[in-house]
């Protein structure tokens, strides 16, 4: 074994340095070993033996976003694969890994976490999305921001009713309410975020159903989607984007908010698939496209995935800044999981392999043409 252990180090050590990045250098994004068995797991495991050694304590980097960030911009992950990622592949082949059966999953797994673990990191308002830095100072100001841009290229006005797929804590209708003069349903299929957007949603005029949206089946004067089609999964693309249509007048305006890839896929990674995101999968473009065909006319495709970053870093301050005050059932290992999801959705972004899209959708086209705010 010791000599399988010193042919995987070379192997592993040659990948890394051509991403810039040494064993036990004394950059911030070199990589610290602490067991020698991790090379050997890095090769056989891949992208989830390097997330479960992390959460294990094996290995540190002074900067984990800054080392991740590396790996990803030389493309290391499409070098070196585990059985994990290669058995995920097969699975979304052969199966629907969104189905209705297995909808309800992320929810329970990862929303349902607890609201005091998500109201410690993503500031005055519970909302899990990125926020907009355009002109903002700090993450609320962002997340209103992000939250006005929104009400803004849906046109809102006075007396509308508005749908909201995937409304989460049920800020984004709340503030829509308040600010817009508008009514709304919000569905979701998590409990605990349902139970926290009814009450703080309680006396506007909105709705907050435990839904799946697969069944909507009545009219709105504008939708909206924020976060929420990365669960989709790209056999329910076309199914979705039939839901929204049938639930708008042709006039209507319809907001998608996603994060997205560069390249189309049918599966995510497999560390986020286990630990953080059950049955997701991102979007590419070329998907979005082809599942809204007919559907829709595209007015808007807005991109400002690089604003990504500074939301997770903010949210990395706050949740680093609260550990010690919340539930001892965030142990050490749950606190490393969440350092390595928030630093590799921070690299994902920062080396462009992830993208933030707002994409308005109207379904006969804007008459005369629609302008985009920003």
């Amino acid at each position: 074994m010791p000599g399988a252990d010193s042919r995987a180090r070379r192997r592993i050590e040659a990948l890394l340095g051509e991403a810039g990045v040494r064993i036990g250098g004394n950059r911030d994004w070199d990589l610290q070993v602490h067991d020698e068995h991790l090379y050997t797991r890095l090769l056989a495991q891949g992208s989830l033996g390097l997330g479960e050694s992390y959460m294990d304590g094996w290995w540190d980097a002074r900067s984990l976003d800054g080392l991740l960030c590396q790996l990803m911009q030389a493309r290391l992950d499409q070098r070196v694969h585990g059985l994990a990622e290669i058995g995920d592949a097969l699975l979304a082949r052969l199966s629907n890994r969104q189905s209705r059966g297995r909808s309800g999953e992320v929810g329970r797994r990862h929303y349902d976490l607890g609201n005091d673990l998500y109201a410690a990191m993503l500031g005055r308002r519970l909302v899990y999305s990125c926020g907009y830095w355009r002109e903002a100072d700090g993450l609320d100001a962002a997340q209103e921001a992000k939250l006005d841009l929104v009400c803004r290229k849906l046109e809102l006005r006075p007396g509308m009713r508005v749908l909201d797929i995937g409304c989460g804590w049920g800020e984004a209708l709340k503030y829509a309410v308040e600010r817009y003069g508008v009514s709304g349903v919000g569905v979701t299929i998590s409990q605990a975020q349902a139970d926290y957007a009814r009450r703080l949603c309680a006396g506007l005029p909105v709705q907050i159903r435990l839904q799946d949206y697969r069944d909507l089946r009545e009219p709105f004067d504008a939708a909206f989607s924020i976060g929420m089609f990365e669960h989709v999964g790209v056999r329910n693309y076309r199914g979705y984007f039939e839901v929204v249509r049938r639930c708008l007048p042709d006039q209507a305006l319809f907001l998608l908010h996603t994060i997205g890839g560069n390249i189309s896929s049918n599966h995510t990674d497999p560390w986020i698939a286990r630990y953080i995101f059950p049955n997701s999968m991102l979007p590419s473009a070329a998907q979005v496209a082809r599942a809204s065909e007919g559907l829709f006319v595209v007015e808007d495709w807005h991109n400002f995935g690089s604003d990504y970053d500074r939301t997770l870093q903010a949210w990395r301050a706050n949740i680093e800044a609260a550990w010690d005050r919340l539930d001892p059932r965030y142990d050490e290992r749950f606190r490393r999981m969440w350092r390595f999801y928030l630093s590799a959705s921070m690299a994902a972004f920062r080396s462009r392999r992830t993208q933030l899209w707002q994409v308005v959708m109207s379904p006969r086209g804007v008459p005369g043409g629609y302008v985009a705010p920003r």
